[in-house]
C-alpha cells in the first residue's frame, strides 16, 4: 500500500508564491513519474508539471517560468513550487505518482487527496 500526502495550500495574494509538498510513503520500492495536477472550481483537472525518476521535468505553457517541479530522493517527496501566482491557479493541486512496489515488476499510479490554493487578486 502506498500514500500521497499532499500539503502547503493556502490563500495567497496576486503575484505571492507557495511550495505544495507531496510525500510518498508506504511500499515503495521505486517512485517513477511523479505529476502535479490543477482542478480549477468547475472544471476538468490538468497536469501541471511532472518529473520522471531521472529528473527531467515537463510543464504546462501556463506555468513555464513561474512554476517549479523538484523531487527528494530520499524522502521519497516531490515538490511544486508556484511563483508569481496569478488568480487563474486557483482551485485544489492532486499529486499522482506511479509507483513500483517491493513484489511487483510494474508500476502502479496512485493519488493523493488533494490541497486547496486560493490566489486573491
Amino acid at each position: 500500500q502506498v500514500q500521497l500526502v499532499e500539503s502547503g495550500g493556502g490563500l495567497v495574494q496576486a503575484g505571492g508564491s507557495l511550495r505544495l509538498s507531496c510525500a510518498a510513503s508506504g511500499n515503495i520500492v521505486h517512485l517513477g513519474i511523479t505529476g502535479w495536477y490543477h482542478q480549477p472550481p468547475g472544471k476538468q483537472r490538468e497536469l501541471v508539471a511532472n518529473i520522471t525518476g531521472g529528473g527531467r521535468t515537463n510543464y504546462a505553457d501556463s506555468v513555464k517560468g513561474r512554476f517549479t517541479i523538484s523531487r527528494d530522493y530520499a524522502k521519497n517527496t516531490v515538490y511544486l513550487q508556484m511563483d508569481s501566482l496569478k488568480p487563474e491557479d486557483t482551485g485544489a493541486y492532486y499529486c499522482a505518482a506511479n509507483v513500483r512496489s517491493s513484489g511487483s515488476s510494474y508500476y502502479n499510479q496512485y493519488w493523493g487527496q488533494g490541497t486547496q490554493v486560493t490566489v486573491s487578486s
